[in-house]
């Protein structure tokens, strides 16, 4: 399959205090979310001068892209939209269309099946054509990437980095600690059997293993809604209390959920977890996330020649696989166990 650019897809931030609120409302538009937990969550934002670190960091890795494909001949122009700020999906689709592209990969800033990791993604490719009108170009979204060896390999070395950080008396001694957003778990099922909980957990034991750890803990953060709504559990703070409780010194927490430092990140864990630790005297160390990094633009542009060269996926492998479902094009669902219902 051949195609003439890219589109980078994503959440999309506020980069500025103004912006903050907007931006919430069309996060949460129809859920009825209350103002007053809206004014809370902006605050998260405003502590940051009202500035999220995703739109940056996206720009950023456009550039580690167009390198990567210039270094390997591929002459593609890479167009980046997101879901729910500027610049919107539905202005790059119809800024491709008016430049003539007439197919496109798309790649998503989420590594992961489920609804919000894969078929939002899909719900917006469609709007972004719809909008576009009928010269819209044809949209291939690139199939989930949870188990590509490079990102094991990001987050391994990440780990390694962050455990170097840590006092050298507590260091063996520390504890890894996997985290991934949390979802309702009505929606954890929706893309068949827990999808989404069992690919973060095989990403976990490979980037553990890479790291050379036998023992790790998986856990989730950054819940939302009503108490009387489960969700995936244990919360990263519960968890890091379990754990002071029961004598330990030091704590690697790697964000294995997110490819980027959203605000989920530099404040969930960063601010609160890191003050959270240090009260209870526990030796914090977070690992980073692939952000911009010319190995994250290397994994963009494997997908690409996956879908391009029809070579096989590139997969890391060791410990009871789990699957992962295919490309989709034009926002259609890639198999009939997904939908958002």
């Amino acid at each position: 399959m051949s195609f003439d650019a890219l589109l980078l897809l994503s959440f999309g931030g506020p980069e500025g205090p103004e912006q903050v609120m907007p931006f919430l409302e069309n996060v949460t538009r129809g859920r009825g979310i209350p103002t007053e937990r809206l004014a809370a969550v902006a605050e998260h934002y405003l502590h940051f001068g009202g500035v999220s670190p995703i739109n940056g960091i996206n720009r950023e890795l456009v550039v580690a892209i167009e390198a990567e494909l210039a270094r390997r001949g591929m002459d593609l122009p890479v167009y980046f939209g997101n879901r729910n700020w500027e610049p919107y999906v539905e202005d790059a689709v119809a800024q491709m269309r008016d430049n003539g592209i007439r197919r496109a990969a798309v790649f998503s800033t989420s590594a992961w099946g489920g609804y919000s990791g894969c078929t939002q993604y899909q719900e917006d490719i469609a709007r972004g054509r719809t909008s576009a009108g009928p010269d819209a170009p044809e949209l291939t979204k690139l199939r989930q990437y949870f188990d590509h060896p490079l990102l094991v390999e990001m987050f391994a070395d990440a780990i390694r980095a962050a455990a170097a950080t840590l006092p050298e008396s507590v260091r063996g001694d520390a504890r890894l600690v996997f985290t991934a957003h949390s979802i309702p778990l009505r929606a954890a099922s929706r893309c068949g059997p827990d999808l989404y909980e069992r690919q973060v957990g095989y990403t976990s034991a490979l980037v553990a293993a890479a790291a050379g750890y036998q023992e790790y803990d998986q856990v989730w953060q950054s819940r939302s809604g009503p108490p009387q709504v489960p969700w995936l559990e244990p919360d990263v703070g519960d968890h890091l209390t379990s754990l002071a409780q029961a004598g330990t010194r030091a704590v690697i927490v790697c964000p294995v959920g997110f490819v980027a430092d959203h605000i989920e990140v530099v404040w969930d864990l960063d601010n609160e977890l890191a003050a959270q630790a240090a009260e209870a005297g526990i030796a914090f160390a977070r690992a980073s996330t692939p952000n911009a990094q010319p190995r994250f633009a290397a994994l963009v542009v494997d997908l690409i020649d996956e879908m391009r060269l029809g070579v096989p996926a590139v997969r890391a492998g060791g410990v009871d696989a789990v699957p992962g479902y295919g490309c989709s094009v034009n926002g259609q669902l890639c198999t009939p166990a997904c939908s958002s219902g």
